[in-house]
């Protein structure tokens, strides 16, 4: 039973994107049922649709945008990390 413990994987990661994608995609879904459908059980509906997508789809936009800058500034304290410690171990 030890055993089985030891050799268990890891759960995935969830990707850090995947918010603003999913809130992106939410978004356009409430700009097709506000602005741009046809179906008339949906008029009732077309309010909520339209304040959602003027919500979801610049929030999905600013989170991309934080996300983006977020991964640039930790990819860049790494690679300056690594030459950091390239300097110190060179005489």
């Amino acid at each position: 039973m030890s055993d089985n413990k030891k050799e268990q994987i890891p759960p995935p990661e969830i990707g850090p994107y995947v918010f603003p994608t999913l809130l992106a995609l939410f978004g356009l879904w409430f700009v097709y049922d506000g602005w741009f459908t046809s179906d008339p059980d949906m008029q009732e509906h077309l309010l909520f649709n339209r304040v959602g997508s003027v919500i979801l789809l610049p929030w999905a936009i600013i989170d991309f945008i934080r996300t983006w800058r977020n991964n640039k500034a930790e990819s860049s304290e790494t690679t300056s990390d690594e030459h950091d410690t390239k300097d110190e171990s060179q005489p």
